[in-house]
């Protein structure tokens, strides 16, 4: 008999998979108070929580007994993921309950937003009877683009195209195969947002979609476009949101997320043109029965000795493999991040090899951090190391472990490889006593760079000046220079400059350092 502690308000259909266990004993104890947790924690095997209740270090250590704890939603930002694994506690969620809920939400959006309905709704609250102020457009025939062709993404797709609307879309991984299959125009950012009427987003909070859509990508948009967002807040510049709807470019908004949440106090509010609900996109009954029984049938799984569906956190790993493993595993994760920069186009083929010390032992966890580093820059923190094989295995990416006898002068040393439709990348790092994770490989240059968190990648002509232009041009934006390391495959050949900096680079600063003389690309990397 194994005994479930249940913190927060769960749908009773959804409990189901529990109540029906012979095995289990389910007790709903909600509203309990730090304390009140603390004391009853000891007693349970399992531990159910949506977003209310926070399952901190304190609450882990408390649990002695506790060997799973499953979230009934997709964030875990209130559960302490490092103390879980620490304590060799499996944290499971439901990733893919709400995904028919925000799809529906999004497209409610795009035609309450297209025909006017909640402004007309509230002058007739006013006893206006005002047609004429409240004349829409219709869906028929019009472009929706879509940023983010993920599950979500895709049944909004789906659903525009019921609607007989063209559909133009982006997303990193998307080839054309699927595009076909979906029915839509493959693109990129910029050729979607010029050619789209309605411009929905669905991807991931990261740092490559924070404010995607600003000032320059509103320039790009035709007169009169209409956004919807229902995916995160921050995807879209706020500011430069209002200001682009004050002159006219944009038409209409409907927001279901913010950058600051709760958002009852901000100048788009004011606006008419604007329409929105308070993070809503989830907020379905079916959603919130989907997401309990999903976690639901995971913590069943468990007991039974069966593998779960929706793993979070790493699962135990012996403790003798652990030690030997350990020390790479930021190493093999700042890897992966630092080749996802450098890659361009769809991956058709990731390859990690192991040489040295590290042929003998059982890599996987590393191989897990280096696809994490490599995915998440792309899918945001949903990618974790458990999930991330799985993600690749979606995506079509063939994952290679490799290990070689080969160590080239490393007592171990680990090396990332990515094959596009386009190119070959690849990056070798290694730990070395007393200096810590060093980059010493990248393509075919050799290098010795510390993994900072702010680095700088170019690739130029081995000329007299490059180096110095380079220096000069950062220094003008106030950008200080750690270290530098050079390296070229012959002389006034391919060369390349390996930069660390004590500040982030921003993108017009690295516009800039591309149009010095002899300098072909740059690349600003944060790990």
């Amino acid at each position: 008999m194994f005994k479930v502690l249940i913190c927060d308000p769960l749908s009773e259909e959804g409990l189901k998979p529990l109540r029906e266990n012979p095995t289990s004993q389910v007790d709903v104890l909600t509203n309990l108070s730090k304390e009140e947790l603390l004391d009853k924690v000891g007693n349970y095997d399992a531990l159910l929580v949506r977003s209310q209740t926070t399952i901190d270090a304190a609450v882990i250590h408390a649990a002695t007994r506790l060997k799973i704890i499953g979230r009934a939603g997709v964030g875990v930002d209130n559960i302490d993921l490092q103390a879980a694994t620490e304590q060799g506690i499996l944290v499971v969620n439901a990733p893919d309950g709400n995904t028919n809920s925000a799809a529906e939400h999004s497209i409610a959006m795009l035609m309450a937003l297209a025909r006017n309905i909640p402004q007309a709704f509230h002058a007739l609250k006013n006893k206006q009877w005002d047609r004429k102020s409240f004349i829409g457009v219709e869906l028929k025939g019009k472009t929706l683009g879509v940023i983010g062709l993920g599950r979500i993404g895709a049944e909004v797709a789906q659903r525009a195209k019921g609607q007989r609307m063209k559909v133009v879309a982006y997303d990193p991984f998307l080839t054309l195969e699927k595009a076909e299959k979906l029915g839509v125009t493959m693109g990129t950012v910029d050729e979607v947002i010029q050619v789209a009427d309605f411009i929905t987003v669905h991807t991931p909070l990261v740092k490559e979609t924070k404010h995607l859509l600003n000032r320059a990508a509103f320039e790009k948009m035709k007169p009169g476009v209409q956004l919807i967002n229902c995916a995160r807040g921050g995807i879209i510049d706020e500011d430069a949101l209002y200001d682009a709807i004050q002159s006219g470019k944009v038409a209409g908004v409907a927001l279901d997320v913010f950058e600051v949440e709760p958002f009852v106090d901000h100048k788009l509010l004011t606006l008419p043109q604007v329409i929105a609900t308070p993070h809503l996109g989830a907020s379905t009954v079916e959603a919130q029965e989907v997401v309990a029984v999903d976690v639901c049938d995971d913590v069943v799984r468990y007991f039974n000795g069966q593998a779960v569906k929706n793993p979070v956190n790493l699962s135990a790993v012996p403790k003798d493999v652990l030690k030997k493993v350990e020390p790479y595993l930021q190493l093999g994760e700042k890897l992966g991040s630092f080749v996802q920069d450098l890659a361009n186009g769809l991956i058709e083929e990731f390859r990690v090899v192991y040489s040295g010390e590290l042929q003998d032992i059982d890599v996987t966890p590393i191989t897990r951090n280096v696809l994490k580093g490599f995915l998440r820059s792309r899918l945001g923190e949903s990618v974790n190391e458990v999930n991330a094989k799985l993600f690749a295995d979606r995506l079509g990416i063939t994952v290679i472990e490799q290990k070689t006898s080969q160590t080239k002068g490393f007592t171990s040393l680990i090396t990332v490889e990515v094959l596009t439709k386009a190119e070959m990348r690849k990056v070798s790092g290694t730990l070395l006593n007393g200096l810590g994770a060093r980059i010493v490989r990248v393509d075919e240059f050799i290098v010795d760079v510390p993994l900072e968190a702010h680095l700088v990648f170019i690739r130029h002509k081995d000329q007299p000046g490059a180096i110095g232009r380079v220096g000069m041009s950062l220094a003008e934006e106030r950008i200080n220079i750690a270290t530098m390391q050079v390296g070229r495959a012959e002389r006034g050949g391919a060369a390349i400059m390996m930069l660390t900096v004590d500040k982030h680079v921003k993108a017009k600063s690295v516009e800039k350092l591309k149009t010095l003389a002899d300098i072909e690309d740059v690349i600003a990397i944060e790990l």
